[in-house]
């Protein structure tokens, strides 16, 4: 079963995966990923801005898409939105299934398009204002391989 969720609020981590991880007790392997706001770099801020007609359409359509790759017991994809600042949360992907393999691939995957072909905006603030970020390189290049 796949939970997609767009959140404008924080949201706690811990407890997420472990209500997650109660779910989902037959799996014989549970992966979880959760990406925060970097206290580096000067970064004060993260700002992420969305379409909201196609974003949670869009994770909704990313999370069937991944559960009709691997054979997963469960998946959890959840985004933030918003104003966020260094420490917190900024989205968090689960996998469970039978196998830990299908577990790693089935979250890889969903950060990858997450990270490089998702209906999120970015920018972040420094003491010199607010700039965009767009995806590196090395984003296209990690999704790039699972069109082979």
């Amino acid at each position: 079963m796949a939970d997609a969720r767009l959140s404008l609020d924080a949201f706690d981590p811990a407890a997420e995966i472990a209500a997650f991880n109660a779910r989902h007790r037959s799996a014989g392997g549970i992966v979880t990923f959760v990406g925060q706001v970097r206290d580096s770099g000067g970064v004060e801020a993260l700002e992420l801005q969305h379409y909201e007609p196609m974003t949670l359409p869009g994770m909704e359509e990313l999370a069937r898409i991944t559960q009709a790759r691997w054979p997963l017991e469960g998946l959890l994809i959840l985004h933030r939105s918003g104003v966020m600042y260094p420490g917190d949360a900024i989205v968090l992907v689960c996998a469970a299934a039978r196998h830990r393999r299908d577990a790693f691939a089935a979250a890889d995957f969903a950060m990858d398009h997450l990270k490089s072909e998702s209906w999120f905006w970015k920018r972040e603030k420094t003491a010199t204002g607010w700039r965009w970020i767009e995806p590196r390189p090395e984003d296209h290049e990690d999704i790039s391989r699972w069109r082979a």
